[in-house]
């Protein structure tokens, strides 16, 4: 039970920014209007009960004219009682508050949900929470799949949250409506002496916490196999998109049979895991379906000896069932709920995690070293910089570049040469010591570069407006980069990551850097996957068409040192 507090508390700092935010009004007054419609139900459901009584009262002596009256008429006067609404009258108004009930709710619903991805959206990009997540080692900090936590997680958390909170109100409220009902009609019953006043009450509540306890007693250990179950379906799902996203070295490896192992072992851990909470909810639906049969004849059964010494008539006795099926079902609430309150404490957890992390990987921005800008020279003073776990890749550099002078960085694989452009970049958080960057634009280009989702000419622009690119522009810096075949695809949309060869990815990248015209050019083995004459021919265009761009290059092409009149500085001689 400690554990559904602790994701009450969870929950609630979750939901309440959105209730406090710009949009707080609309938030209330829907929710206002929501629960409000709930109510209205609830007290149509108590006329419903004494409409009830009153329809198999009339049954019950073969009052064919009051049977009618109440079925069809908007407002029956019933002889000793005074007026009833008809049953007509009575589904009409509950049917259209039943459908603006959920459709205020749906509402409510995409407002909220809206709100929240727009929210952990900018978190997870703001101070590059993203990048820092991917490179923690703490336990607490790793996140699986964030994008499910933000398509998926929000999306049942505000559903489960609107349903179960809007559903626990109503339940409440239908216990305080019909609970004075059940104890006014229920009469009296002497056990051992002792005169029990509206016993059927008292049979309702000790019926619903034996429920309670026992439901929750069975279905305990569903929060931590739910919580499980969204993890491993979203590590499934990621395997197969790294399928989807590597065809071509999958089929060049032949790696068919090894990801088939893979995606077979990913979906038994699912399955796995699947079998524990199909046990554990067998044991519980054995119970909550056993309690809720039982539950419908059970006010019958105890009420049977007052009617059958006329106490009681049948009317009443439908009544006494009805009402006792909703006192029941209110105390009940949680025995019902409980599969769904497991759901929404797993998705709570996750995106209290979640959070948790952006939080801290954000944190971790106002680490590493101190950058600035301002300069007319890239100077690095008692550059210290470090891997995750503590390893240093540099340890006191200095180095200052001036406009003009192009560089190539050499060093033996593992020395930090990409995580010194990471740390020049403002992006590497481990570490120490002083980088001035030079005013002006800066553009870092890593060994793989990153393609968005669009048109090739969008491609091209990123991360630039699309709209301040003119196609014959890119048309010619498609044909520098000797790309002159993609032109006519310019307006076209298509994954470009996969679609072109890494040399295309390549010249691809340089060609938006080009069309930057930045005033320094950062270069991470930016041509790897050229051949030398094309690696030579893309290093004299770069050197033709930017001839004010300072070029800082980590290479291993002799051809770049040679067009570029690069001067060589090992990274341990400049450490």
């Amino acid at each position: 039970m400690t554990n559904f507090f602790t994701g009450f508390a969870e929950g609630w700092s979750l939901a309440k920014p959105y209730f406090k935010s710009e949009q707080k009004r609309v938030a209330w007054g829907l929710l206002g209007i929501v629960v409000a419609l709930n109510l209205i139900q609830v007290g149509l459901n108590v006329v419903l009960t004494y409409w009830s009584a009153d329809f198999f009262n009339a049954i019950q002596v073969y009052d064919v004219k009051t049977v009618l009256t109440l079925l069809y008429l908007p407002i029956v006067q019933i002889p000793g009682k005074g007026p009833m609404a008809g049953f007509a009258e009575l589904v009409t108004v509950y049917v259209l508050i039943a459908v603006y009930a959920t459709y205020l709710t749906q509402m409510l619903q995409i407002k909220w949900r809206q709100w929240l991805t727009i929210h952990y959206v900018e978190n997870w990009l703001h101070d590059r929470a993203y990048y820092n997540i991917s490179l923690s080692q703490t336990p607490n900090a790793v996140v699986d799949n964030p994008d499910q936590r933000i398509s998926e997680d929000l999306n049942d958390f505000t559903n489960n949250t609107l349903s179960l909170g809007t559903d626990f109100i109503t339940n409440v409220v239908t216990l305080l409506s019909f609970v004075f009902v059940l104890y006014s009609i229920s009469g009296s019953i002497t056990l051992f002496g002792i005169t029990i006043p509206g016993y059927m009450l008292w049979v309702a509540v000790l019926y619903s916490l034996v429920g309670t306890g026992i439901t929750h007693l069975i279905g305990r250990r569903l929060v931590p196999l739910s919580f499980n179950q969204q993890k491993l379906e979203a590590n499934f799902r990621f395997r197969l998109v790294r399928v989807r996203e590597n065809p071509e070295g999958i089929a060049l490896s032949h790696g068919e049979s090894e990801e088939d192992t893979e995606l077979r072992s990913s979906f038994q851990f699912v399955r796995d895991n699947f079998w524990a909470i199909m046990r554990r909810t067998k044991v519980l639906n054995f119970f909550t379906i056993s309690f809720s049969q039982i539950a419908s004849i059970f006010p019958l059964v105890v009420t049977l000896p007052r009617y059958f010494s006329k106490q009681v008539g049948l009317g009443g006795l439908q009544q006494i069932q009805l009402v006792f099926g909703q006192v029941q079902g209110a105390l009940s609430w949680f025995v019902t709920s409980y599969q769904n309150l497991v759901l929404l404490r797993a998705t709570v957890s996750r995106l209290y995690g979640f959070r948790e992390a952006m939080e801290n990987a954000r944190a971790m921005a106002a680490h590493g070293p101190a950058v600035s800008n301002g300069t007319n020279e890239l100077i690095l003073r008692d550059l210290t910089l470090t891997l995750p776990d503590g390893r240093k890749l540099l340890d006191g550099a200095a180095l200052q570049l001036k406009p003009g002078e192009p560089v190539i960085f050499s060093g033996a694989s593992g020395a930090g040469k990409s995580t010194l452009f990471r740390a020049i970049a403002g992006i590497w958080p481990f570490g120490s010591g002083e980088i001035k960057r030079p005013v002006g634009s800066l553009i870092f280009l890593p060994q793989k570069p990153y393609f968005p989702l669009g048109t090739l000419k969008r491609n091209l622009a990123y991360p630039s407006a699309t709209e301040n690119l003119s196609n014959a522009d890119a048309a010619n810096a498609l044909n520098i980069m000797g790309l002159e075949h993609l032109v006519p695809l310019l307006e076209e949309s298509a994954n470009w990551g996969l679609a072109l060869s890494g040399g295309e990815q390549q010249r691809l990248a340089l060609a938006r850097a080009f069309l930057a015209k930045p005033d320094w050019l950062f270069l991470d083995e930016a041509t790897s996957a050229l051949d030398k004459p094309l690696a030579e021919r893309v290093w004299m265009a770069l050197r033709t068409m930017l001839p004010h761009t300072t070029i800082i290059a980590i290479s291993h092409h002799e051809t770049s040192s040679r067009h570029l009149n690069l001067t060589n500085r090992a990274l341990d001689q400049a450490a």
